[in-house]
């Protein structure tokens, strides 16, 4: 009986300890006494030293206050035709078999999609984060927030509540610029993310599983990261890596350094579960600058290419081409009419340098060049056979050029959501056609959130008139604009389909 005694009263100090302090234990009136701190002695205890030796207090509360109010919650509706007897939403897909697809939809369930018979409204609700650039309601957020959205609703740290329209995205890079109808907010400015050095504390802002206005901390834990997360072949990946908690929702949100200033977009984690497992990743503010000025003045992203396919050196690519050197970009090849080629660069040379920036890995190296437009000039140092050497390579467009793209040529199939290819002689023999086009992707655009459109579709006319090559298809929705029809076939289907869309 003594012994227990004994263990209650160390269990009571122990609470005691945790709850506040205790000061007075009385052995024999067997009473404990606790007191309640109301306020603490001491306030920014914790120091770090900046770049300059300074010695700053670690508080993270002014900073919190300063960047809530311009980091957003973004709620996207995006309407889906789901096909009855036929196709299951695609969320399902990827967590059920078959059978229990069939248990689940019924008995005329097939996994493979066909050409629609009847079409049912199927409504997705996304939630994510957002943060106001500018006071005049421009907002950055991801692609994957606001693709194919028929509505997005925006929530500000007051409460208050706005629709919004998408100004321009980016696939590429995953990001998206949207507006909403106000004036006069508070917004978040951007910071240089070429000087955040791994070890710096950041905080991620953002809304994760719908819990508005939320704040971690972390430190810079990596840069560079590429997770091939992204699906665009042109894709750039050079994230910020942080242990700041990043969790579903937090999608679009902020990383703001001690100052207040945006490092990056919060964009993904890298977890086995789904939610925060120590790693998250942001894209560095730098790009995101880039890409939103050319949203703003292009409305679509100006990439400058070098026309070199690339891998990164390590020990073994060092040992089987007999580099004498570890880290660095090793040009594979080559493509045709090649920016870099035409400047000097060769198949087997090493990119170590841009613009007297160290290149060690080829997510740098497609940062750096995805931060520049065609006809922009960039120095390349290469290590050639131990030699290093300079060569200056003025970019170019995807066609080739060193020009700006224009939107009107480049980007209306961007704008549909679709890639096509043109039917071959043989194949346009075999379905008795003069020629088409086959819709070998749908993407995000007009086409999916417009109709019901299949991969597969031939395009033959386009209002009445007949459609045979490329060039000729982009040329008329350019000119035309307004109501689209298209009409055509489907190789394994008979009879004709139409499909009728709005491009204004």
């Amino acid at each position: 009986m003594k012994k227990f005694g004994l263990l209650l009263l160390s269990a009571a100090i122990g609470s005691a300890l945790t709850i506040g302090s205790f000061s007075l234990l009385r052995s024999n009136e067997k009473t404990l006494k606790i007191e309640h701190i109301t306020s603490t002695p001491v306030v920014g205890a914790s120091y770090t030293v900046t770049k300059d030796g300074v010695l700053t207090p670690l508080q993270f509360t002014e900073v919190s206050k300063k960047v809530m109010d311009a980091v957003v919650h973004i709620k996207s509706t995006r309407m889906l035709n789901i096909q009855h007897s036929q196709e299951v939403p695609s969320p399902f897909r990827d967590f059920f078999r078959d059978d229990m697809l069939k248990d689940f939809f019924g008995p005329y369930f097939h996994s493979n999609p066909q050409e629609p018979r009847q079409n049912t409204p199927w409504t997705r609700i996304g939630s994510g984060s957002g943060v106001i650039i500018n006071s005049d309601g421009y907002i950055v957020t991801n692609n994957h927030m606001v693709q194919g959205a028929d509505d997005i609703e925006v929530g500000l740290h007051d409460n208050r509540v706005y629709k919004a329209k998408v100004i321009g995205t980016d696939p590429t890079t995953d990001l998206a610029l949207i507006q909403i109808k106000e004036k006069n907010l508070v917004y978040i400015p951007f910071v240089d993310s070429d000087k955040i050095e791994v070890g710096e504390w950041v905080l991620a802002v953002g809304n994760p599983f719908n819990l508005n206005s939320t704040v971690t901390a972390g430190i810079v834990s990596a840069k560079g990261r590429n997770i091939n997360i992204l699906q665009s072949s042109n894709a750039i990946e050079s994230f910020i890596q942080t242990d700041a908690a990043i969790n579903p929702g937090n999608s679009g949100g902020a990383l703001v350094d001690l100052k207040g200033g945006l490092v990056g977009i919060n964009t993904a984690i890298a977890s086995p579960t789904g939610s925060y497992s120590g790693y998250g990743f942001a894209i560095p503010s730098n790009i995101v600058s880039k890409v939103v000025e050319d949203l703003m003045s292009f409305g679509f992203v100006q990439r400058g290419y070098l026309g070199i396919v690339i891998r990164n050196v390590d020990g073994n690519l060092a040992k089987e081409k007999d580099l004498e050197l570890s880290e660095g970009v090793y040009v594979d090849s080559l493509a045709g009419n090649s920016a870099a080629a035409d400047a000097g660069i060769k198949k087997g040379d090493v990119i170590v340098k841009v613009d007297n920036a160290n290149v060690k890995t080829t997510a740098e190296l497609l940062e750096t060049v995805g931060r520049h437009r065609p006809g922009d000039k960039l120095n390349l140092h290469v290590n050639r056979n131990g030699k290093v050497k300079d060569f200056t390579v003025t970019l170019r467009n995807a066609k080739g050029d060193a020009n700006l793209s224009k939107k009107e040529t480049d980007q209306v199939l961007v704008r549909l959501g679709i890639e096509l290819e043109e039917l071959s002689a043989k194949e346009a023999k075999k379905l008795d056609v003069s020629g088409g086009l086959r819709v070998r992707k749908i993407n995000s655009g007009l086409i999916e959130r417009q109709t019901s459109l299949k991969e597969g579709f031939i395009i033959l006319q386009v209002n009445g008139k007949s459609i045979n090559s490329l060039r000729e298809f982009e040329d008329y929705l350019n000119r035309k604009g307004g109501g689209i029809m298209l009409s055509g076939i489907y190789e394994n289907y008979p009879g004709r389909y139409y499909y009728a869309f709005g491009l204004d």
